[in-house]
């Protein structure tokens, strides 16, 4: 098998990547170990925030924030999408201080994404929450999607522009020579000249294969889902300083998460749920909505997925190796940059180059020494 690009991961950024490169008219063969969006891109709460991004993200998520507003005309779905708004509370005059002073700075930059609203307009935008809460930044255009239907259009989009994708497909050796990638595959022997690591939770290990080797953590979120209640929350809540994310779907179910970390297993490959950790999330949620509490749960999992120690993604070109592109460590926000890093990966693998800084996310911050001959 032969292909101008090769991806590996076949998550949403790794779906994306090569959905975006085969429209601009490059060969694709994506292969994915497991099953396509197996690990985060299925375990996420599919929040679409621009609220409270790291600056440096910023750029690429502004521009996708456009995206998920006209989905349809990337994927043919709008996969799920509501904008339903976020909003980021603060829960004593510290947090409030500090959600504040960010809005200022955004402000001062002319970005008018997020705006401060105090108690009064707070209770307006959700009238179950509790007293205590002083106020808090609102992004009006910020809502979430369906994953698992996003990850299936972005599966039709990139079958029906040429990709071809290999599931249950493991990549076990990548050779460079003569300026083409030789990737041996538990199905067999694929030849490309660029090839993109979305690996994820795997990424060390594709970069090792490839000769760069790098070192990140891996983050195990977990979330909950409780039984079904009437409508009373209508946009996605977090709480400034806590670690929740809390939001009602349109089943009438409450998912709630927010970064509480399962218990990785000690051969990195899979995740289980911590009860004690999950425990402090469910805390946050009903100290924030008093009236859920007694609310049964129904479910509750993890996901798996590459965390870097700034909790910034890698984004660009292999430092030591020819062809070889690396976009992985999202670190728990990478649902809402899909659209806008698949197409940072398409003009990489493309083009050669791209008109966003992609400083921030260079792959040095995360490189790792070479073993010794």
């Amino acid at each position: 098998m032969n292909a101008d690009v090769l991806v590996i991961g076949g998550g949403l950024h790794g779906l994306s990547a090569a959905l975006q490169s085969a429209r601009r008219g490059a060969s694709v063969i994506l292969v994915e170990r497991h099953f396509l969006g197996r690990h985060a891109s299925g375990a996420t709460a599919a929040g679409v925030r621009t609220l409270g991004r790291h600056a440096a993200e910023l750029p690429l998520s502004l521009e996708a924030a456009g995206d998920w507003h006209k989905m349809g005309d990337l994927v043919g779905d709008d996969c799920g999408f509501v904008a339903c708004g976020q909003l980021q509370v603060a829960e004593d005059e510290v947090a409030f201080s500090a959600v504040k002073a960010r809005v200022e700075r955004l402000q001062a930059k002319g970005l008018s994404h997020e705006r401060i609203v105090r108690s009064d307009e707070l209770r307006t935008l959700v009238p179950d929450l509790a007293p205590h809460c002083l106020g808090g930044s609102w992004a009006v255009g910020d809502g979430s999607a369906d994953p698992h239907r996003t990850i299936r259009a972005f599966r039709d989009a990139a079958v029906a522009a040429g990709v071809h994708i290999k599931e249950e497909c493991k990549v076990t050796a990548l050779t460079w020579r003569a300026q083409v990638w030789r990737a041996e595959t538990s199905q067999g022997s694929i030849e490309a000249k660029v090839i993109v690591n979305a690996g994820g939770a795997w990424a060390a290990e594709v970069a090792a294969l490839a000769g760069d080797p790098l070192d990140h953590a891996i983050r195990t979120s977990m979330m909950v889902v409780t039984e079904r209640t009437a409508a009373r929350i209508g946009p996605v809540v977090s709480s400034f300083g806590r670690k929740l994310s809390f939001k009602q779907t349109a089943q009438g179910t409450l998912l709630i998460g927010g970064g509480s970390q399962g218990r990785l297993a000690a051969d990195r490959q899979s995740a289980t749920v911590d009860v004690l950790a999950l425990a402090s999330s469910v805390r946050s949620a009903v100290r924030l909505f008093p009236k859920v509490g007694g609310m049964r749960i129904v479910r509750a999992w993890a996901g798996m997925e590459a965390m870097t120690a700034d909790h910034l993604p890698v984004i660009g070109f292999s430092r030591r190796v020819e062809g070889l592109v690396h976009a992985f460590g999202f670190s728990g926000h990478g649902f809402q940059l899909v659209p806008s890093v698949g197409r940072v990966l398409a003009d990489l693998v493309c083009e050669g180059h791209t008109k966003h800084d992609l400083a921030a996310f260079d792959i040095n911050r995360v490189a790792a020494e070479r073993a010794a001959a």
